[in-house]
């Protein structure tokens, strides 16, 4: 099987900026395969999933690795997707002027925080969490995780090695 990895940028960030840039480095060296959706000039949260489906539509089933508004994404795609695993970094949900929380896909997930993100409440990632079983890492960061990179590396090179 194919090991693919799809990343989903934030709002105000780019398809290929330092967090994704690295990650995918570490993905590589591990054999996978990385796409990074292009999300700039699409404002809204529909039109950014339709995109995030279409590439999926024409790649195999894959692990989807979002941050902020990419997190929000990936778990709205990921029944769709059909997602094998999620790794979410500060996934923005409860934002005003998103959409509900939305349903995710029965998947190995994994959820990266900053205790002091000043976008997106630490406490949405851990109730997120929470409700989804899912792997949780708080760390003493902010929204963009830079400084924690090297740490969200590892954790991501663990998530993947449990997938054949």
């Amino acid at each position: 099987m194919t090991r693919q990895l799809i990343f989903s940028h934030g709002k105000g960030s780019e398809p290929w900026g330092t967090k994704i840039v690295a990650l995918a480095e570490t993905a590589r060296d591990l054999g996978w395969q990385c796409e990074s959706v292009d999300y700039r000039g699409i404002d809204t949260v529909e039109g950014r999933l339709e995109k995030l489906l279409a590439v999926a539509r024409d790649l195999p089933p894959a692990v989807h690795v979002g941050s902020s508004l990419g997190g929000f994404l990936a778990v709205a795609g990921s029944i769709s997707c059909a997602a094998r695993g999620l790794f979410l970094m500060a996934p923005a949900f409860e934002l005003p002027g998103l959409p509900p929380t939305p349903v995710c896909a029965a998947c190995p997930t994994t959820v990266v925080h900053g205790w002091n993100d000043d976008i997106v409440p630490v406490e949405i990632g851990i109730r997120f969490a929470r409700s989804q079983g899912a792997t949780l890492h708080i760390v003493n960061d902010g929204h963009r995780l830079h400084d924690s990179l090297p740490q969200i590396q590892l954790w991501l090179s663990g998530f993947l090695r449990g997938f054949p």
